[in-house]
Protein backbone atom coordinates (compact mmCIF):
# COMPACT_ATOMS: atom_id res chain seq x y z
CA UNK A 1 0.00 0.00 0.00
CA UNK A 2 2.29 2.30 1.12
CA UNK A 3 4.64 1.17 -2.41
CA UNK A 4 1.58 2.42 -4.46
CA UNK A 5 1.18 5.62 -2.51
CA UNK A 6 4.83 6.66 -3.38
CA UNK A 7 4.61 5.52 -7.16
CA UNK A 8 1.54 8.11 -7.33
CA UNK A 9 3.63 10.93 -5.72
CA UNK A 10 6.64 10.23 -7.71
CA UNK A 11 4.23 10.01 -10.84
CA UNK A 12 2.82 13.01 -10.03
CA UNK A 13 6.36 15.07 -9.58
CA UNK A 14 7.01 13.50 -12.94
CA UNK A 15 4.03 15.14 -14.66
CA UNK A 16 4.25 18.31 -13.10
CA UNK A 17 7.80 19.19 -14.90
CA UNK A 18 10.08 21.57 -13.09
CA UNK A 19 10.31 24.99 -13.37
CA UNK A 20 13.11 27.21 -12.95
CA UNK A 21 11.08 30.58 -11.91
CA UNK A 22 11.01 30.69 -7.88
CA UNK A 23 7.32 30.84 -5.95
CA UNK A 24 5.74 33.98 -7.85
CA UNK A 25 2.30 34.02 -9.90
CA UNK A 26 1.16 35.32 -13.23
CA UNK A 27 -1.81 36.47 -14.83
CA UNK A 28 -2.71 35.03 -18.01
CA UNK A 29 -4.99 36.59 -20.32
CA UNK A 30 -6.05 39.00 -17.98
CA UNK A 31 -7.81 42.48 -17.97
CA UNK A 32 -7.04 43.30 -14.04
CA UNK A 33 -3.55 43.84 -13.23
CA UNK A 34 -2.06 42.12 -9.75
CA UNK A 35 -1.33 44.86 -7.82
CA UNK A 36 -0.32 42.93 -4.26
CA UNK A 37 0.85 39.26 -4.22
CA UNK A 38 1.34 36.74 -1.15
CA UNK A 39 3.87 34.65 -1.67
CA UNK A 40 2.94 30.68 -0.84
CA UNK A 41 4.11 28.93 1.94
CA UNK A 42 6.24 25.89 0.50
CA UNK A 43 4.59 22.65 2.11
CA UNK A 44 7.27 20.55 3.98
CA UNK A 45 6.06 17.24 2.20
CA UNK A 46 7.25 18.99 -1.15
CA UNK A 47 10.17 20.72 0.49
CA UNK A 48 11.16 16.64 1.44
CA UNK A 49 10.02 15.54 -1.65
CA UNK A 50 11.87 18.54 -3.61
CA UNK A 51 7.94 18.63 -5.46
CA UNK A 52 8.08 21.47 -7.49
CA UNK A 53 6.06 22.70 -10.21
CA UNK A 54 3.08 25.13 -10.94
CA UNK A 55 -0.55 25.26 -9.77
CA UNK A 56 -3.03 26.94 -12.33
CA UNK A 57 -6.25 28.72 -10.25
CA UNK A 58 -8.85 30.25 -11.50
CA UNK A 59 -9.33 33.52 -9.46
CA UNK A 60 -13.07 35.19 -8.96
CA UNK A 61 -12.14 38.83 -8.40
CA UNK A 62 -14.53 41.26 -7.00
CA UNK A 63 -14.96 44.72 -8.03
CA UNK A 64 -12.40 46.14 -4.74
CA UNK A 65 -9.84 43.77 -6.32
CA UNK A 66 -10.00 41.27 -3.81
CA UNK A 67 -10.02 37.72 -4.42
CA UNK A 68 -13.65 36.13 -4.05
CA UNK A 69 -13.07 32.87 -4.79
CA UNK A 70 -10.96 30.42 -6.72
CA UNK A 71 -10.87 27.13 -8.46
CA UNK A 72 -8.28 24.65 -9.48
CA UNK A 73 -7.73 23.93 -12.89
CA UNK A 74 -4.43 21.65 -12.45
CA UNK A 75 -1.26 21.21 -10.72
CA UNK A 76 0.28 18.75 -8.12
CA UNK A 77 -1.87 17.71 -5.42
CA UNK A 78 0.87 18.56 -2.77
CA UNK A 79 1.07 21.79 -3.92
CA UNK A 80 -2.53 22.61 -4.55
CA UNK A 81 -3.69 24.34 -0.74
CA UNK A 82 -0.98 26.00 -0.53
CA UNK A 83 -1.37 27.98 -3.92
CA UNK A 84 -5.18 28.24 -3.26
CA UNK A 85 -4.57 29.84 0.40
CA UNK A 86 -1.75 32.36 -0.92
CA UNK A 87 -3.87 33.41 -4.22
CA UNK A 88 -7.31 34.39 -2.29
CA UNK A 89 -4.68 36.92 -0.11
CA UNK A 90 -3.65 38.73 -3.60
CA UNK A 91 -5.21 41.88 -4.69
CA UNK A 92 -6.20 43.14 -8.14
CA UNK A 93 -6.98 46.20 -9.41
CA UNK A 94 -10.50 47.39 -8.91
CA UNK A 95 -12.84 47.07 -11.94
CA UNK A 96 -16.67 47.33 -12.96
CA UNK A 97 -17.69 44.28 -12.60
CA UNK A 98 -16.26 40.84 -11.18
CA UNK A 99 -13.85 39.27 -12.93
CA UNK A 100 -12.57 35.77 -13.40
CA UNK A 101 -8.73 35.63 -13.92
CA UNK A 102 -6.90 32.43 -14.39
CA UNK A 103 -3.38 32.52 -12.53
CA UNK A 104 -0.46 30.17 -11.65
CA UNK A 105 1.74 30.20 -8.78
CA UNK A 106 5.08 28.49 -9.88
CA UNK A 107 7.03 26.32 -6.57
CA UNK A 108 10.32 25.63 -7.11
CA UNK A 109 12.33 23.04 -5.12
CA UNK A 110 14.40 25.84 -2.24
Amino acid sequence: MRRSILLIIVGLVALTGSLAFAQSGTASGSERKITSRVAPNYPELAKKMHIRGVVRLEAVVRTNGSVKSTRVLGGNPVLVDAAVEAVAKWKFDPGPSETTEVVQVTFDAQ
